[in-house]
């Protein structure tokens, strides 16, 4: 019977692929299933499926977890492991894997290890249950969390043992009593995946504990304002980082979304006193945003880090003020590169969430995706293990710092803070030229050998501006081009 049933289906299906086959290769364009292959290669699979919703809804889309485009080149970016010249770590020797933001304030963040819970909300992203899960996988290692655009959850602030809170353009966490029970004070003022625009949550999304942590009265929506309500003016953004400095005693910094104007807004940051400076990258993830918002604003995150980390130095203030990257940071690699170009610490979102749920997705596939077990409105939320997606971040952690451990003893380090450019190789003339690093295809000493359309560039005058068209100048003198070979050259700020 069965040898019956398996011939017969073998049959079918040579009969169909036969027909199938034959209709393709017969039929006109115009008349044929393959006429998709070419569509499809032309539009794009996403940007296909994207345009239908549009076209469905007539209302901008809201897209998970950012932009799938990788802007930022990471993987032309590599380590230089040492033998001879220096010698690597004994395997005894511990690597120091702390870090300390916020030095100036009166009451500094220690956290274990370099690598931070992203900021992602209860309610306006996740569950109760995914905030609680993060807040005890970052506290059993020593880090610290994030509240995301929220107001204080009770049930987060008792699981994490630190937490940073979002002074946020909703307002929701605004208040005197709530961010003096934080660690650390972030001023949202944007993102890397929705730049700062506003946001909003109609009200028929909010359920009853949304609405007592974020104190919204019946049917009212959550909005998210694009900049915060009481700040309009850059003296007014200076007076609030003083305020809040001196209320609470804890590090005071802003987090914004990477952008070309970068120098300008970190200018103002500086003169406000800020303790630490978030920057997310154009890769940064979020719980829904437009496509258009994740895939064409922004600044990429390499970059981002490399200039705001010449910043800082130029002004004296690098490791004084404390810098966090942030934004499509997935491996530990990636995490260990952006803070070599000079990131104090890393934010990790959507790989800290894949983690948590990692072997929990059996309980939602092949019907529903990993990530209805995590956001508020998902399907399964309620079937969140908690302690069991606590201990996968927890694993994940661990495993990620060890990766970053053994790299900084292939490199003769003794503290991941060590790492520095003089320990990157580019693979990219271009973004040795961005960055500072050497260029891999030339040795130390004839670097100044580069071809002539690479260093020809930084040398060339600025054009004059056409009549009637005012100059535009940076935020001041020290923001124009720099001799390429003078960033090699440089005093290096970190110690081995």
């Amino acid at each position: 019977m069965f040898r019956f049933i398996e011939n017969w289906m073998r049959s079918f299906v040579n009969e169909m692929v036969d027909k199938t086959v034959t209709r393709i290769v017969r039929d006109a364009y115009t008349e044929n299933l393959a006429e998709m292959f070419p569509t499809m290669q032309k539009v794009g699979g996403i940007h296909l499926m994207e345009t239908a919703m549009r076209a469905h809804s007539g209302l901008p889309l809201s897209r998970p977890l950012g932009s799938p485009i990788h802007f930022s080149p990471w993987e032309k970016l590599l380590f230089n492991p040492v033998h001879l010249d220096r010698f690597p770590t004994p395997e005894n020797l511990p690597i120091d894997t702390a870090v300390t933001l916020g030095r100036r304030s009166k009451k500094p963040l220690t956290v274990a290890i370099p690598l931070l819970i992203a900021a992602m909300s209860f309610g306006g992203a996740l569950s109760k249950s995914a905030k609680i899960a993060l807040a005890k996988g970052a506290s059993a290692v020593g880090t610290a969390t994030n509240t995301g655009e929220a107001g204080l959850m009770e049930e987060e602030r008792e699981a994490a043992r630190f937490l940073i809170g979002q002074y946020n353009r909703g307002g929701w966490l605004n208040h005197r009593d709530l961010y003096r029970r934080l660690d650390a004070v972030e001023i949202q003022l944007g993102q890397g995946a929705q730049g700062s625009a506003p946001q909003r949550t109609p009200a028929s999304k909010i359920r009853e504990d949304f609405r007592q942590v974020f104190h919204l009265d019946e049917g009212e929506d959550a909005l998210i304002h694009s900049r915060l309500p009481e700040v309009n003016r850059k003296e007014e953004f200076i007076a609030l980082v003083r305020r809040l400095r001196e209320e609470t005693g804890v590090p005071v910094g802003l987090k914004l979304a990477a952008t070309h104007y970068l120098e300008r807004e970190l200018a103002i940051a500086v003169e406000a006193g800020v303790d630490f400076i978030t920057l997310d990258g154009a890769e940064g993830g979020t719980h829904g945003g437009a496509p258009t918002l994740q895939d064409d604003v922004g600044l990429p995150t390499l970059f981002a880090v490399s200039r705001a980390a010449d910043f800082l130095k130029r002004k004296g203030l690098f490791r004084e003020i404390s810098l966090i990257a942030a934004g499509g940071l997935i491996t530990p690699g990636q995490m260990l590169k952006a803070m070599a170009l000079g990131a104090d610490a890393v934010y990790i979102g959507t790989v800290a969430l894949m983690a948590l749920v990692s072997d929990l997705a059996v309980e939602s596939l092949p019907l529903e995706p990993p990530t209805s077990l995590l956001v508020y409105n998902g399907k399964l939320t309620d079937q969140l293990d908690i302690e069991k997606g606590a201990g996968n971040l927890i694993r994940f952690l661990n495993s990620a710092v060890r990766e970053m451990e053994l790299v900084a003893a292939s490199l003769g380090r003794t503290s991941l803070s060590h790492i520095d450019k003089t320990d990157l190789v580019s693979l990219d003339p271009f973004l040795s030229l961005a960055t500072g690093v050497e260029w891999g295809w030339l040795s130390s000493a004839r670097q100044k050998e580069f071809p002539g359309w690479v260093m020809e560039y930084p040398f060339k005058p600025m054009p004059k501006p056409m009549p009637g068209i005012p100059e535009i100048h940076d935020v001041e003198e020290e923001e124009r081009f720099t001799p390429f070979m003078d960033r090699f050259s440089a005093p290096q700020e970190r110690g081995s």
